[in-house]
Formats: C-alpha cells, sequence, structure tokens
C-alpha cells in the first residue's frame, strides 16, 4: 500500500475515531484544571489517551511521546499502541500540551496527536528547536530561519499588503528570547507573548481570528513535529533547526537516527507524508472551547485536520458525564 493510499484509508476510517482519544485525554485533563498539580493532571491525560488508542483498528507506533522507555512508563518513544491490526502509523502526542496551562486553568491548553503512515514523521529528539511559521496563501522564500528577524517581519509585512505597525508575531516568553523580543520591536511589530504551548502558537498562523502572522523564537522539537502536522493540513510554511545543550542531547539525536546535526528541516521534511492532526481543548482558548460540564453532560470543542483533503473539521461532542451515566 503506498503512502498516500494508506492515508487515504485512515482519513476516511480513522479521522472521527481519532478524536475519541483527544476527547478521551482532554476530559481526563480538565478535571485537574486550576487544581495546582501539573504532574496529576498530565498522568490523567496520559492514561487516558493510552486506552483509547489501545482501541484504534491500527498498527500504531510512538515516534513522538512523553520521553524515552526508560524515562517514561506510558506513552514513551518506540511504544506500540492499537490493536495491532489494520494500517501501520506513526505516531505524534502530547496528551496535554500545557501542563501548567492546566494547573492554573489558564487558556489555550489541549490535548493533541498526529498520525502518518509508516516512516512519515520525522523522530525527533526530546530537544529544543528553533522555530519560524506562516500561515498560508504566501510564497516560498519570503521568511527564513537564517535571517534576522526584524527582516522577516518586514518581508512578511510587505507579502501581507500591511503596515509593519500591524504585523503580529507570537513569541515564547522566555528569557532567551528577550534578543529576539528587541528586535522585532525595534521594526514596529507587535508581539504577543505565550507563557506555554507553543503547538497551539504555531497553529494560531492558520486561523485569521487568532490575528497571529508568525511565530518565532525556540521551544520543544517533539512540539514542532506535531504543529507541522496541522500546518502541512491548511498549506502553512514552517522551518526548523534543532537545538542541542549538551552530548546527552546530540546522543538522543544520534538515537532517533539523526545525525545532521545542524540541519534546516522544512515542513515536508518533518511530515514526509499525508498526515492526520487532531486537537481538543482542555482550558479555553483561542481556537477551541474548554471541558465543559453542564447538567449532567460533558462537552468538548476539537479540530481534525487532513493533509490529504485539505479539510479541517470542527467537533463539538457531548455526552453524558461518567459519573452521571
Amino acid at each position: 500500500m503506498t503512502a498516500h493510499s494508506a492515508i487515504t484509508r485512515l482519513d476516511r476510517a480513522l479521522a472521527l475515531e481519532a478524536v475519541r482519544v483527544t476527547e478521551a485525554a482532554a476530559i481526563a485533563a480538565a478535571k485537574w484544571a486550576g487544581r495546582g498539580d501539573e504532574k496529576a493532571a498530565d498522568q490523567a491525560a496520559v492514561d487516558a489517551m493510552r486506552t483509547a488508542l489501545n482501541l484504534l483498528p491500527i498498527d500504531g507506533t510512538i515516534v513522538i511521546g512523553e520521553g524515552e522507555r526508560d524515562e517514561a512508563p506510558m506513552l514513551y518513544i518506540g511504544e506500540k499502541v492499537g490493536a495491532g491490526q489494520g494500517p501501520k502509523v506513526d505516531i505524534a502526542l502530547d496528551p496535554l500540551e500545557g501542563t501548567t496551562l492546566t494547573a492554573k486553568n489558564m487558556a489555550n491548553a489541549c490535548a493533541v496527536m498526529a498520525f502518518a503512515p509508516a516512516g512519515g514523521l520525522l523522530n525527533a529528539p526530546d530537544t529544543y528547536m528553533d522555530k519560524l511559521a506562516i500561515g498560508p496563501g504566501y510564497p516560498e522564500g519570503i521568511v527564513d530561519l537564517d535571517a534576522p528577524p526584524q527582516e522577516n517581519a518586514l518581508n512578511l509585512a510587505r507579502a501581507k499588503g500591511v503596515d509593519i505597525g500591524d504585523l503580529t508575531v507570537c513569541v515564547m516568553d522566555r528569557p532567551r528570547h528577550e534578543k529576539l523580543i528587541a528586535a522585532l520591536r525595534e521594526v514596529g511589530c507587535k508581539i504577543a507573548l505565550i507563557t506555554d504551548g507553543d503547538v497551539a502558537g504555531v497553529i494560531h498562523t492558520t486561523d485569521p481570528d487568532a490575528d497571529i502572522d508568525m511565530y518565532l523564537g525556540q521551544g520543544g522539537a517533539p512540539e514542532g513535529v506535531l504543529a507541522c502536522a496541522a500546518l502541512k493540513a491548511v498549506g502553512g510554511q514552517f522551518q526548523g533547526r534543532l537545538v542541542f545543550r549538551n552530548d546527552d542531547e546530540r546522543a538522543r539525536a544520534e538515537r532517533c537516527g539523526i545525525t545532521e546535526l545542524d540541519r534546516k528541516y522544512g515542513l515536508h521534511e518533518i511530515v514526509k507524508h499525508e498526515a492526520i492532526f487532531v486537537a481538543t481543548g482542555v482550558t479555553q482558548g483561542v481556537m477551541l472551547d474548554a471541558v465543559h460540564y453542564d447538567r449532567g453532560l460533558v462537552k468538548c470543542h476539537s479540530l481534525i485536520m487532513s493533509s490529504s483533503s485539505g479539510t479541517v473539521r470542527d467537533v463539538h461532542m457531548r455526552r453524558p458525564h461518567p459519573a452521571k451515566a
């Protein structure tokens, strides 16, 4: 079976089944929203996602997970999931993107997952990555990870046909980004600072309602793979380069089969085949509503993005609360 026919089969048979996985993780994590316990929220999401994954009719391998086997008892890199029958797929996941956001009941926490035919996703190590992302509709080459940030902002403003003061760049609020933020403000563009959740930050570049034109900065490499699966569905652009702080992180990359440690990756090198991305909101966000309990019902809001069809599905689910069923 070719990669295209495999993902077509996935799209038709499994996209709506896959959203049950992120729904389960989001509902489990939401019970810990605002309770100040990041570990408990994350573990609840992990347990629920793993149980739901193993019900899917796939032969799945986790390539982006909670860490290596000795660090993550569940959902570790290399773990086999699914019923063991059906198409072979690579899976990237984050059961709770925004553990701190959940613990503090802040915006934009979500459960996310992407899958592609086997070999379709970059097996990125658990290190940092320099990232640049823009939404769809722009020609290739107007921005570049190796260009100064102010040059990228000015070029994007010209391509969009707006004044630089009308351009908004999303950056994680970290000390490591002080110079980046200063350079962007020097040319007059607006900065949207986020405390966590850079998967959502990248995806916001695809949503006109989010008013984010570009994402810049350093975040997790695994999150970069997840975000690329969403960008591929809508035609956005992404560039990334792995960042290593020590020899241990370089060894992680080698175990993942990465030999060009300074390589600049494009979107289609990170997500090589067609892919499906699913996300369910945990806390209230720009693109996703929070899990909500109302009169014996639990409600949640998800997005399903498929690059094979270019389809974005907006899914609202409600069912009896398990405690009330």
